[in-house]
């Protein structure tokens, strides 16, 4: 993921200074389960993985974790059937976002699922800005998705997040049928 080492290096003591910090994919287990039954990846990438509790909570489907303020994890990734990005693209540099994406599709095969906060974050960098570094409505993230992939799914909640399943445009229509979803979703406002 394409970041400044100051910015990683601010990440890495928020990860050091709060035990809450990067844990949010409790959140996610039921629908990556759900999303590795349906799909049946051969493999599966936790891009962004924090602390790695998703990986822990689900070890026979055996997740790769890549995380750039994580020694350990901070190895460029390689591609996988299932990208999952929860809590990430928000804290994302804003001049990174375009090429993060990009590195987005170039790892994902099959397709990938982000969760995508559209707040303030509750807690703050050393250089007292927002860890949400990006907070912006849910049109403006549509537009920067689709740049790069085809967007199978997309949940709004309001004032809160955008849950979104995503694929490269020419795995779409084989994703569709696979997760028997009914089509392209309408994400216009």
């Amino acid at each position: 993921m394409p970041i400044s080492e100051s910015y990683r290096q601010q990440n890495a003591e928020l990860h050091n200074r709060y035990a809450s910090y990067g844990t949010s994919s409790k959140r996610w287990y039921d629908k990556v389960n759900e999303l590795s039954e349906k799909l049946n990846p051969k493999s599966i990438l936790d891009y962004g993985c924090g602390k790695g509790l998703l990986a822990a909570a689900l070890p026979a489907l055996s997740i790769r974790e890549y995380d750039p303020a994580i020694p350990g994890k901070d190895k460029i990734p390689e591609a996988a059937d299932l990208v999952i990005c929860t809590d990430v693209l928000e804290h994302v540099e804003p001049d990174m976002l375009e090429a993060v994406l990009s590195d987005l599709a170039r790892v994902t095969q099959l397709c990938a699922f982000f969760n995508i906060a559209i707040r303030p974050a509750k807690k703050v960098l050393s250089d007292g800005r927002n860890a949400h570094l990006i907070i912006e409505p849910p049109e403006w993230w549509q537009a920067h998705i689709e740049r790069f992939f085809t967007i199978l799914s997309w949940d709004v909640v309001p004032q809160m997040e955008v849950n979104a399943l995503v694929a490269p445009t020419a795995q779409a229509e084989a994703i569709l049928s696979q997760l028997a979803l009914p089509g392209h979703v309408d994400v216009g406002p």
